[in-house]
């Protein structure tokens, strides 16, 4: 059941299932908590608390707001930890990745662990080299061409390349649901400025991050040239021993809906391990 949360400047959608300690899932841009719809029902029966959230601009969210930003993002999501009596676990994909950083190092009394899946979290830059991967070059087109032009067919295109292999049993579905949000008014919008969002405001807080993080990546990720190595270099930018790093093979840029069973796998096993506990 769809619930709602007002915060400074409008209005986020949220579902909770389960009981236990919460865990709260964030999507990426241009999705809807649809995104974990077969992650959540394997966290509950672990015994967790699962809240999925939209967000701003996204799902069933409100459209209309002043700032794109992770770190408006990061505040949405707390804001909604507050409001459920966290503290809790946070995870982000893609965009929601650098967001859930910024949240764990604004506010360590409310998020205990951080699990990043594809993050954007780290100032991007590309290479003369990348270019020579296909995989990547064919992933960047499409992903900047949905975003500079509002194209809903390119979007479209580059989730082609997003799922390489693997799709889940409901693809059809999955897609229908994704391009009929992106119809409604305000949506594509929301894509098209949370793309033009740098992730720089959270490269500059993984230092100040005090729980342990989790970096889950696929293999054939598109939105990387070397996925180990962005997320390596996530990794890398943490105080030392909070995080790890777990690659996926044959993954695209959406673990968590290709792989459902391994991404959830990964996430309670970092979850019970002593590292997580502390």
């Amino acid at each position: 059941m769809t619930e709602y949360l007002a915060v400074d400047g409008g209005t986020i959608a949220y579902e909770v299932a389960g009981s236990g300690p919460l865990i709260v899932l964030a999507h990426g841009m241009g999705d809807s908590r649809a995104a974990y719809r077969a992650v959540v029902p394997r966290l509950v029966a672990a015994g967790h608390r699962v809240a999925s959230v939209d967000l701003r601009g996204c799902g069933e969210s409100g459209v209309d707001w002043a700032e794109w930003s992770r770190t408006a993002l990061a505040g949405d999501l707390l804001a909604l930890i507050r409001h459920l009596g966290g503290p809790a676990v946070l995870v982000g994909h893609s965009i929601s990745g650098g967001a859930a950083t910024i949240a764990a190092a604004r506010e360590p009394a409310l998020v205990t662990a951080v699990v990043e899946l594809a993050p954007f979290t780290r100032k991007q830059s590309v290479r003369l080299g990348d270019l020579r991967v296909r995989r990547f070059r064919r992933g960047m087109v499409r992903l900047l061409g949905a975003g500079l032009f509002g194209s809903q067919r390119l979007w479209r295109s580059y989730l082609d390349v997003a799922y390489p292999g693997v799709r889940p049993a409901d693809w059809t579905e999955r897609l229908g649901l994704v391009e009929s949000r992106l119809r409604e008014p305000g949506r594509m919008k929301a894509l098209q400025n949370m793309g033009r969002s740098a992730p720089t405001d959270a490269g500059e807080q993984l230092g100040n991050v005090r729980c342990p993080v989790l970096v889950v990546m696929g293999t054939l990720d598109p939105d990387w040239a070397d996925p180990y190595a962005e997320g390596a270099a996530v990794v890398g930018a943490l105080p030392s021993g909070l995080g790890r790093l777990e690659m996926i093979e044959g993954a695209g840029h959406y673990p968590h809906d290709q792989f459902p069973d391994q991404v959830a796998s990964l996430v309670l096993t970092f979850l019970r391990s002593d590292a997580a506990r502390a």
